[in-house]
């Protein structure tokens, strides 16, 4: 049977969850109730499978002792730290086949992180009363399913009955696909690669994947917006990648200068981390991202800019700033633990990037490419110069079959 998980806070929201565990046996569940709460809860609450003490022992802290030190910040943190580890290990015996939570901030914060943690695939809902607004800080780049709770989570009433109640029939119904296909997930007949996209790389991804998919690949394509770096990190690191053709780094030159679409410092370690075969070009490093034009920094005014559309205002990056980018490129790779190579282009690196375009500037590129030269010197990371723009369809194929073979070189590839 279908287990799922039931995880709150049953010191504020015990007879929500009596509810919910009720409903979730009704739809054909088996479910294992995790007390996330710090208080001691009342005498009529549901018994928990797991409960708070062992939660917050398995992120290391003692139950009373964070009771006692009335911290809720610390409290949270605590917890959400003991539940991550308590889910993932439920996951990795096979009793967790869809988690189910309902909770306010505080709550929300804790079962979403523990929700992040699992693989994409695995089944997550959150019915919370965030969710009416920015959900990003609890969704990142996960597949994590947020439904707002209309009314707060307070008792049970006629909204909140019907909100809890579709909540646990869409997990039921998620649980029960999980553990029918969790031994042959979707697409892992073909070797699996990530490549990633801009707008102003949109030519080369279609050619790089029209050429993957001609040699075997199935290919998930990612938005360079921030989110979709972070997911290309998370799919490396839970072992769904056998190769990322990292044609657009974009979000680099962001986390660098303060643009808006930052993946975060550790994009481009994954693969690397993993031993994952990666192809990278300086997709779009020559743009960092802003909102509309009143949003751009005042220290930036008197830089290059371009209006991209009415929200989206781009602008030039330095031979400075490509110093560093092509410097930290370089680092993340050589450190690799697999085979990571680098294709650049001589012509542009972006659409907006070409002769008499209005972010051409070969000085800036150039500088780029000399400082990543650099940084890889006396390593094993090749960099291949290749007298087209990132956009040709040459160039695009050629980092196809390159990336096709050094994934068959690593006995990964199709046929193998």
């Amino acid at each position: 049977m279908a287990t799922v998980v039931l995880v709150g806070t049953l010191d504020t929201k015990g007879e929500e969850y009596a509810w919910l565990r009720e409903r979730l046996r009704e739809y054909g569940s088996d479910v294992l109730l995790v007390d996330t709460g710090v208080m001691p809860p009342p005498a009529h609450a549901p018994v928990p499978d797991v409960t708070a003490d062992v939660v917050a022992r398995a992120a290391g802290h003692d139950l009373v002792k964070l009771r006692a030190a009335d911290d809720r910040g610390a409290a949270v943190s605590a917890m959400a730290h003991g539940l991550t580890r308590v889910v993932l290990d439920l996951y990795r015996k096979g009793r967790l086949h869809a988690v189910l939570a309902a909770a306010g901030s505080g709550g929300s914060a804790v079962a979403a992180e523990a929700m992040r943690a699992l693989p994409i695939g695995v089944p997550k809902v959150l019915v919370s009363s965030m969710a009416g607004g920015d959900v990003s800080p609890y969704v990142d780049s996960s597949d994590l399913t947020m439904m707002y709770s209309v009314v707060d989570i307070s008792g049970l009433n006629a909204v909140s009955c019907q909100v809890l109640g579709n909540a646990a029939a869409a997990a039921a119904g998620m649980a029960r696909r999980h553990e029918r296909n969790h031994d042959e997930p979707a697409g892992r007949g073909r070797p699996v690669v990530a490549a990633t996209i801009f707008g102003v790389t949109t030519p080369a991804v279609d050619a790089a994947r029209a050429r993957l998919a001609e040699l075997g690949y199935e290919v998930l394509v990612f938005h360079a917006t921030g989110a979709g770096g972070r997911a290309v990190e998370k799919l490396a690191r839970d072992g769904v990648l056998d190769g990322v053709l990292d044609l657009t780094t974009t979000e680099l030159a962001d986390e660098l200068v303060g643009g808006v679409l930052s993946a975060g410092a550790a994009r481009l370690t994954a693969a690397g981390a993993m031993g994952i075969p990666q192809v990278v070009a300086p997709g779009a490093l020559d743009m960092v991202n802003f909102g509309p034009a009143s949003t751009v920094p005042e220290r930036f005014t008197e830089r290059r800019l371009l209006i991209h559309n009415a929200t989206v205002t781009l602008m030039r990056t330095t031979a400075a700033e490509m110093t560093e980018l092509g410097t930290g490129i370089g680092r993340k790779l050589r450190v690799a633990r697999g085979p990571a190579e680098v294709f650049w282009p001589l012509r542009g690196i972006s659409a907006v990037d070409t002769a008499d375009g209005p972010f051409e500037d070969p000085e800036a590129d150039r500088a780029g490419l000399d400082a990543l030269r650099a940084a890889v010197r006396g390593g094993e990371v090749r960099v291949h110069e290749l007298d087209a723009h990132i956009n040709d369809a040459s160039f695009a194929v050629a980092m196809a079959d390159r990336l096709h073979q050094l994934i068959a070189e690593g006995g990964r590839g199709p046929g193998h």
